[in-house]
């Protein structure tokens, strides 16, 4: 979130899309309510399904799965068309006057410039600014004037600019300047020997935002193909309905109001597609464009399906980042400034705008965190260590290992708290895949799918005699039964006790983790082995090495100083002693003297305790900050970006819901948050409030290796669709989807008989794979079921409680119909279409499941296996099926 669910309460406007709070996030629903109740907020609520959500509504529209793009991109044109946009933040704190280099194209044919077939994938150097400085604005009305009737990305008239050099927060004007933007070898990576291209370190802008190259003018010519017609073809929701929702969630910026803040709250119903981190990325220009990023009651808030998996990800909790998301080397990234070299961004902006560019301080965050993991063998003469690092030279996301596996190239398992075979996608397949693997550790409280994949329906006794896999099943502690931390959506770090020891000779994670590291210590110790430094030489300075105190890794993550430490210039007078707790990550050092487990949670956990454990109750602003209640990253603030709630003169665009301004007086940012700003930098200065990004403003246009599939967002089909793409039919899908093709991994088609749009969700009476093992949970819904549109129903001669079975190019599903009006036909692009809805809750292990009456298989045998290439997140929506009567 880049606010957080107290938040809600402030805002005027709500656009709930890809989730379901109200089932799904009961507690935090409240919120949302709260601002109906007392702000007299309005609700949207855009789903497949008529949800208990969508019962709140002001305005509810059903939606095809896997279309938001079309829907938001219709609200972008909406806004943009109705001039109901937020023109000054526009200009001052978005890249939306940069020019963008000629030979751009827009993907009118479905293809952005660069594209290479055989490779799938892109060339994106012409995915870059231009380099220059300001341009004049009778000069931007000329070029705007020559190219009028030209196609997107032709060439057009070079930019007549001024000042040339970096700005004052840039790398020395001799430099190359700028920032690749790349990451690992994933959506940033750039693949050969060709060094990547480069941002410039002074961009070519255009305040008048006419420049036919002007971000502005490529965003307003790229989504003006989403218009209410085109929603409606591709959506299914009807055209007065579209336009009715757009007016609504624009209207608070109708005549150039600033006051009315709008949120928009998402689940994994946006992430799950092959295109979700560009469904995130839609809503982010939206919330953009009308000046809702960084404000009270505004933002882009995504609810975390688990309590901790937020903490999981900024722990590194994925093959690619390291904890505080820093990125993991490349095998090119043959040394310590090799490697910063490559990650650490200079600013790229105009010559005379500023950007503090806070992700400059990589080498910081980088050499504190090699401190926290090898200690005082990590020395400068030996580049602190880095060598010991693995090196990643391909992807190695979650479905890419379980093919892996399947391949037979993956040759073992541990999963802790992980059912990959119930989770999926194509959950047949990964039973395969673990029969060929040699071992499998689980680590569980139950038995369950994939602790027993052997026991799947369809396997044999005769089966199950020639599966070698090597099976250790390791006895868990349940959330009540350890201590730690939960790190939610809202990105609150919340400090949990014991409430019951783990039962007979289950053990918490950290005991067992710790036992297998120091077993295999001990191993390269007596034995040797190829490369055992790294194991070695790790840091474990523990009470209990067997079993470390989760307080004392708290204190580790956060940080601490190795030698006494000074700044005058940032904090004069004070001084942090070696073996001191670190304050925050203000104080980390590139040259060894701090440690820290991620930089992003230092201040967590200070000499003055731990603040994660701080259950204050006081909100003297009233806004739900509560700044004394647990521990927000990063340093403590509430609301992300928050420069941005006021003008570019430092005052808040809403008196009444201020969080942060500046104080003329004392030449300094202070608030009722903490100002997510450089403290003392000046309106004047011209600072942008996104700091993380180099340019200092927020990104419309994605340059360079940001996002694999596009600087721009455009509407891709699933994989799996009844239609050909209405804006581009010979180029259906995302060109760099990865599609897997195993002889499992197959794809259904309407003329194969699969015309019905699939979608999978969880119930509010049941938690993931788990709860079907508590009686009180089966009780509530006991056996699985499919949703089916009465007229569906009523066509097939279907009735609620009768056996169906559902059939995708993967698998079978057989449960009860609960025959619905929840779900109407909709009609998308002229044909008639039904979608069903299939919760994902059960599986061939639990109690009581109704034995003998459904198939006892996973709803994710349903799903095909073909992933984001951003964030390499499995298309468990909009996929296609047929039904059948059992």
């Amino acid at each position: 979130m880049t606010n957080g669910w107290i938040d809600i309460k402030n805002t005027d406007m709500m656009l709930i899309m890809g989730g379901n709070p109200a089932e799904n996030h009961p507690c935090g629903f409240k919120w949302p309510v709260e601002a109906k109740l007392h702000r007299n907020a309005k609700m949207i609520v855009v789903d497949p399904r008529f949800t208990r959500t969508a019962t709140q509504a002001d305005l509810f529209l059903q939606i095809r799965a896997g279309t938001d793009i079309a829907f938001l991109g219709g609200l972008i044109n909406y806004a943009i068309q109705n001039d109901r946009i937020a023109k000054d933040y526009l200009i001052n704190y978005t890249n939306a006057s940069f020019i963008v280099k000629d030979g751009f194209k827009l993907p009118e044919d479905g293809l952005f410039s660069g594209f290479d077939a055989a490779g799938t994938t892109y060339d994106k150097s012409t995915w870059n600014y231009e380099e220059g400085g300001k341009v004049e604005v009778a000069n931007a009305v000329a070029a705007a004037s020559t190219t009028a009737h030209s196609k997107p990305g032709t060439a057009a008239a070079q930019s007549s600019s001024s000042g040339n050099g970096a700005g004052k927060n840039s790398e020395k004007s001799g430099e190359t300047g700028g920032h690749q933007t790349a990451g690992g070898p994933g959506a940033s990576g750039q693949g050969g020997q060709k060094p990547p291209p480069m941002l410039p370190p002074n961009v070519a802008y255009d305040l008048s935002l006419q420049h036919p190259r002007s971000v502005f003018q490529l965003l307003k010519q790229q989504y003006s193909r989403y218009t209410p017609e085109m929603v409606e073809r591709i959506t299914g929701i009807p055209k007065a309905e579209f336009v009715k929702a757009a007016d609504l969630f624009t209207s608070v910026r109708k005549n150039g109001d600033m006051k009315k803040a709008a949120t928009i709250i998402y689940a994994v119903g946006w992430t799950q597609h092959t295109f979700g981190t560009q469904i995130i990325r839609t809503a982010a220009i939206l919330q953009l464009i009308l000046g809702n990023v960084g404000r009270a009651g505004g933002g882009v808030n995504a609810l975390r399906g688990h309590s901790n998996i937020q903490g999981a990800t900024d722990m590194g909790g994925v093959f690619d980042i390291f904890p505080g998301y820093l990125k993991i080397p490349q095998p090119t990234d043959t040394d310590l400034s090799t490697f910063l070299k490559r990650t650490t961004p200079t600013a790229s902006k105009p010559n005379e705008w500023d950007s503090y560019n806070y992700w400059s301080n990589t080498p910081k965050f980088m050499v504190s965190f090699l401190k926290s993991l090898y200690g005082d063998s990590a020395k400068k003469e030996n580049d602190f260590n880095y060598q010991y690092l693995p090196k990643i030279d391909r992807k190695f996301s979650w479905t890419e290992m379980w093919d892996e596996m399947y391949a037979g190239k993956v040759k073992g398992l541990f999963a802790f708290g992980m059912n990959g075979v119930a989770i999926g996608p194509n959950s047949r397949k990964n039973i395969e895949a673990l029969k060929k693997a040699d071992f499998l550790v689980v680590c569980e409280l139950y038995p369950e799918e994939t602790a027993e994949f052997w026991r799947a329906p369809g396997i044999t006794k005769d089966d199950m005699k020639k599966i070698n896999t090597t099976v250790y099943r390791l006895p868990g502690a349940g959330f009540a039964e350890k201590d730690g931390t939960f790190v939610n959506s809202a990105r609150w770090l919340q400090w949990k006790y014991v409430a019951v020891p783990p039962p007979g000779d289950a053990k918490v994670d950290q005991e067992i983790l710790a036992r297998i590291f120091l077993k295999v210590r001990e191993l390269y110790k007596s034995e040797g082995g190829k490369f055992p430094d790294a194991i070695l030489n790790l840091t474990w300075a523990y009470t209990t090495p067997q079993n470390p105190s989760l307080a004392e890794v708290a204190k580790e993550i956060n940080g601490k100083a190795l030698a006494d430490l000074t700044d005058e210039k940032l904090f004069p007078g004070q001084t942090i002693k070696a073996g001191q707790q670190l304050p925050g990550f203000a104080w980390l050092k590139d040259d060894g003297t701090t440690a820290c487990g991620n930089w992003l949670y230092s201040g967590s956990w200070t000499e003055a305790g731990a603040q994660m454990q701080r259950r204050g109750t006081d909100d003297p602003s009233g806004l739900g900050i509560y700044q004394n209640w647990a521990w927000s990253w990063p340093a403590n603030r509430r609301v992300m970006y928050n420069r941005a709630s006021c003008d570019p003169s430092g005052k808040p665009w809403d008196m009444e819901r201020r969080q942060v301004w500046w104080n003329e007086a004392q030449q300094k940012w202070v608030g009722n948050d903490v100002p997510d700003f450089k403290v003392d930098s000046k309106p004047t200065d011209h600072m942008g409030p996104f700091i993380m990004n180099p340019e200092g403003v927020g990104r419309i246009f994605a340059p360079l290796a940001a996002f694999a599939d596009g600087p721009f967002p455009e509407h891709y089909e699933p994989v799996e669709s009844p239609i050909a793409n209405p804006l581009h039919p010979n180029q259906s899908n995302n060109p760099v989807a990865k599609k897997f093709k195993s002889d499992m991994d197959k794809l259904g088609t309407p003329a194969e008989g699969f015309n019905i749009v699939c979608t999978t969700y969880r119930l509010t009476e049941h938690y993931h794979y788990w709860t079907k093992n508590n009686p009180m949970n089966v009780q509530l819904v006991p056996e699985p079921f499919v949703e089916v549109p009465a007229q569906l129903a009523d066509e097939m001669g279907i009735t609620g409680g009768e056996k169906v079975k559902v059939t995708s190019a993967r698998g079978v599903y057989v449960a009860k119909a609960m025959v619905t009006k929840r779900i109407k036909p909709m009609m998308i692009d002229g044909k008639k279409t039904y979608q069903i809805g299939v919760p994902i809750h059960w599986g061939y292990r639990g109690i009581a499941e109704d034995a003998g009456k459904t198939s006892l298989m996973t709803a994710n045998q349903l799903s095909p296996a073909a992933i984001d290439p951003n964030a390499y997140t499995p298309e468990f929506k909009g996929f296609l099926v047929k039904i059948e009567k059992a």
